[in-house]
């Protein structure tokens, strides 16, 4: 069955060479940016995708938008710093290739696969790096973006298969672009929680770094990926710590 690649961008043209070669095998390649101004459009429409802009609207609604511009009903979902892996690749065409697995004759309406994420240097193979699930395959009949402005998901009316193969993800440029986009995300996590009307505590605010930290570095073996992996965690929980302190900064604003 045909698949369209879909990804949203803005000023990725650093990153998107490598990303847009490895979706080579799609039948297309969709790419909404927002007014990027260094050249990623042009670089999209090198590799023959076809450019739509459109003003940001937060991530979720924003890769909504570009899933539905999609001539495919079957589209994979790539954000502009990410590779598809050649086992990820045989994977998906093995199952595209074989419809009586997928909608309407068969099982699963979308697919998850790991993400391994690379921090300082390395592919963490542990703790909250790895194995990263997501699902980013899908029949868009049946599944969407939702409407979360971050940490978006899939939402999936239906059964989701497992695919073998890495989605290979260049987690920052560097340390110093990592921690900047942790402090952003913090910032919208805090806004969103708000908004739906939770409240933050103390008890959060201590409770939630430190389990994090347990749950990654101990349990999930976080321990065995070095320093990288050390420090991946420390991020983790580091904004953890700054989304509930901006709900409690927030609340007593108010107040």
């Amino acid at each position: 069955m045909p698949i369209s690649a879909v990804l949203i961008t803005k000023n990725a043209a650093r990153q998107l060479d490598d990303c847009l070669a490895s979706v080579r095998f799609c039948d297309e390649i969709i790419v909404v940016d927002s007014g990027s101004i260094d050249g990623t459009a042009e670089i999209a429409q090198r590799h023959g995708a076809r450019v739509i802009q459109s003003d940001w609207h937060g991530f979720g609604p924003q890769k909504q938008f570009a899933v539905e511009q999609a001539t495919h009903d079957w589209v994979l979902c790539i954000d502009a710093d990410e590779r598809v892996s050649e086992n990820l690749r045989s994977s998906i065409n093995a199952v595209l290739s074989a419809p009586a697995r997928c909608v309407p004759s068969g099982t699963f309406t979308a697919y998850r696969f790991a993400r391994c994420n690379r921090f300082m240097g390395r592919y963490l193979r542990h703790g909250e790096g790895y194995p990263d699930w997501n699902v980013r395959l899908f029949d868009r009949r049946h599944a969407r973006w939702s409407a979360d402005a971050v940490h978006e998901k899939v939402l999936v009316a239906g059964e989701i298969g497992t695919l073998q193969g890495d989605l290979l993800h260049e987690s920052a440029e560097s340390l110093e672009n990592y921690l900047a986009k942790q402090n952003r995300y913090s910032t919208l996590a805090a806004q969103e929680a708000l908004a739906s009307g939770k409240r933050a505590t103390v008890m959060h605010l201590l409770s939630s770094p430190l389990l994090r930290f347990v749950k990654f570095y101990f349990f999930r073996l976080g321990l065995l990926d070095g320093l990288p992996g050390f420090v991946h965690i420390l991020a983790g929980c580091s904004a953890s710590f700054a989304k509930y302190a901006k709900m409690l900064a927030f609340q007593r604003n108010s107040e």
